[in-house]
């Protein structure tokens, strides 16, 4: 195992490299800079040109590169040219949310998709089965973007139920049990929202798995034996068709990654896709390679994890 987890590190660097050349080049060639509009129109030009020679915004591509690499490594993304503070610090602030805001949406995912996948691959061809693929059908075909602003103004602005923006409620002191209550809170309803139209691909890739497993011949054998409907299900086909799952799990990190930029502007969660928007817009281009770099290793290392788990959850697996 320990060599494998080694090998796919491995591969991992390389990888991790053309992702950050990528995202630097990709930002350089953006239009504009961080001062570009952003100004009092009564400076003088010329003096806008100088502090872009003092930035080092005119130097060769590869030298801004080795300086903005050699910073990434000592964990420091330099200064944010907006929000006038580091930008590791500006983004120890909005990290937290993404990651429970993550947290309790994949968790409200598996909690709905497991289920609906197991129930419509053990009764499939019958009403049940048409009903959740019809569900899971209505989920792909459906804009995320879409849906959350459904979800916050009937959840939110109509019935009143969740708040409709932030993280927490203001004046709350942090680590009191008022405060807890309040994060939990503001999370469910952007999570759920995110859960409820990101669960198709796992009911459909369970609802295949099974159908396919409960046809094979180990199946025919155990229900040959004797052994109850319950015991086959339980030990038997659901064990083998966690496999698909287990290899899910990296996808279902990029998807969180990409949802989590729509909901978080929707529901004005403070999270980092948040912040990745509002750089963009700021043309704050040290905040954006930052935040974009962050979201692809994030990427790669869930990949990394799948690999793992899957080798873990089959023992048959032997990757030389």
């Amino acid at each position: 195992m320990w060599k494998f987890s080694v090998r796919r590190i491995m591969i991992m660097i390389p990888q991790l490299f053309v992702l950050s050349v990528l995202i630097f080049v990709l930002a350089k060639m953006m239009p504009g800079d961080a001062l570009s509009g952003q100004i009092d129109p009564n400076i003088d030009p010329a003096r806008i040109e100088e502090i872009r020679q003092e930035m080092g915004w005119y130097d060769p591509w590869h030298e801004q590169y080795a300086r903005w690499i050699g910073g990434v490594i000592q964990w420091d993304f330099g200064q944010s040219f907006r929000f006038k503070m580091p930008v590791t610090e500006l983004m120890g602030q909005r990290i937290e949310n993404s990651f429970w805001l993550s947290l309790v949406t994949l968790i409200f995912t598996y909690l709905i998709a497991i289920p609906l996948g197991i129930t419509s691959g053990r009764y499939n061809d019958t009403l049940r089965d048409s009903l959740i693929t019809g569900y899971s059908y209505l989920g792909f075909a459906t804009p995320i973007f879409i849906f959350a602003l459904v979800m916050l103004w009937v959840f939110g602005f109509q019935l009143g139920w969740f708040p409709t923006s932030g993280s927490v409620t203001p004046g709350l002191v942090p680590g009191t049990f008022d405060y807890f209550v309040s994060k939990v809170y503001h999370l469910i309803l952007p999570a759920l929202s995110m859960a409820l139209i990101t669960t198709y691909s796992t009911i459909q890739y369970l609802r295949n798995e099974i159908i396919d497993t409960k046809q094979k011949d180990f199946i025919l054998l155990a229900r040959a034996k004797g052994a109850s409907e319950s015991r086959v299900y339980n030990r038997h086909i659901f064990r083998n068709s966690l496999l698909p799952i287990a290899a899910f799990f990296g996808f279902e990190i990029t998807t969180l990654i990409g949802g989590s930029i729509f909901i978080e502007n929707i529901f004005g969660y403070p999270g980092m896709g948040q912040l990745l928007i509002e750089s963009i817009s700021l043309r704050d281009y040290s905040v954006v390679t930052a935040t974009t770099l962050l979201f692809g290793m994030a990427a790669v290392l869930g990949a990394l994890l799948s690999d793992i788990i899957l080798s873990i959850v089959d023992p048959r697996i032997r990757i030389k």
